[in-house]
């Protein structure tokens, strides 16, 4: 597989009386032609961020500090903004995990993405709102041609996210990025957004980066797997793999704290402590503190990427020998 978006080494900081304070921190990885990669981790891990800095819409004060982020071969941190502009939602487009935050409440739906399409297509009026019904249809809005006129208020939250789904796709991008997709939708519905996603990275071959914390999901939809955490990757592997096999010893934490894996009446295991504040990180590995396999050495040097198995990135100084 090619990939079509390349990330090496990106780094993000927002600015502090004590300097800045780095979010993401080194982060690399490949998305690959009409594959999903899922990027987990807890609440503070650098997801989000991750994604927002790759599409350049990390929010002010904040700045992408270093690195490189190619699509195609162009790379995006030196293009012109206008030139950025036309790349953002034309070939990579975003879905956010609260549609009714990203949706305006006094328009129309309909009208919300026949501005989308005219924003980048030389298209009529009258055009852009077939190919908007059309989207209605593909993303499973029922009755579209009455939801093209509905206000946000007036539809659920499943299908305010179907919207936002139909907006991404209203321009065939190469990648999509899904950051938390199904928050605060019932199980039915998650269920429904899920199906969608995975139909819609087949039909049209797109790339999909999608963003969670629930295994579940990744299990679902995933390709391969990305784990984060305090703003470096800690992990990456094929989907399989990783859930049968985690080597790292938080991913190892988060599946054992699924709830399905535990037994009936059984304390679900948890990961003791939280994620770091960035201002705060050690000088080693970021997980060491919460780490039941800590050794000396962890408090002490960061450890370096080792691929201890075709296909699979691993930063940890014990995945692979005393304390694994």
């Amino acid at each position: 597989m090619s990939a079509v978006l390349e990330v090496r080494d990106l780094r993000t900081a927002f600015p502090s009386s004590g300097g800045p304070v780095p979010v993401v921190d080194g982060v690399s990885f490949d998305l690959n032609r009409g594959e999903v990669l899922a990027l987990v981790g807890e609440s503070g891990s650098g997801k989000s961020m991750t994604a927002l800095s790759a599409m350049r819409l990390v929010p002010k004060p904040g700045r992408v500090v270093s690195g490189s982020v190619r699509l195609d071969g162009t790379e995006l941190l030196d293009l012109p903004v206008t030139e950025m502009r036309r790349v953002r939602g034309a070939r990579m487009a975003m879905i956010f995990q609260e549609p009714m935050t990203c949706l305006n409440p006094v328009v129309r739906v309909g009208e919300q993405v026949i501005e989308a399409i005219q924003l980048h297509e030389d298209v009529s009026k009258a055009e852009a709102r077939a190919r908007t019904r059309e989207l209605f249809v593909e993303v499973g809005i029922p009755d579209p041609e009455a939801r093209l006129d509905a206000f946000p208020h007036q539809l659920s939250g499943g299908l305010k996210q179907r919207v936002m789904i139909a907006m991404a796709l209203s321009t065939r991008p190469e990648i999509l990025i899904a950051d938390e997709p199904t928050t605060a939708l019932d199980v039915t519905v998650q269920a429904q957004i899920l199906a969608l996603l995975r139909d819609l990275q087949r039909d049209r071959d797109a790339a999909i980066l999608l963003i969670t914390h629930d295994l579940g999901i990744v299990n679902e939809l995933a390709d391969r797997v990305a784990v984060m955490y305090a703003g470096r990757l800690v992990e990456v592997a094929e989907r399989r793999a990783l859930l049968s096999d985690p080597r790292h010893p938080y991913t190892q934490g988060l599946l054992r704290s699924i709830p399905a894996l535990a037994r009936p009446g059984e304390a679900l295991p948890e990961i003791p402590g939280v994620v770091p504040s960035p201002d705060q990180w050690p000088a080693g590995c970021r997980f060491a503190t919460r780490c039941p396999k800590r050794i000396d050495r962890c408090d002490t040097d960061f450890p370096e990427e080792t691929a201890p198995a075709e296909g699979r990135r691993v930063w940890c100084h014990v995945h692979d020998g005393e304390g694994a």
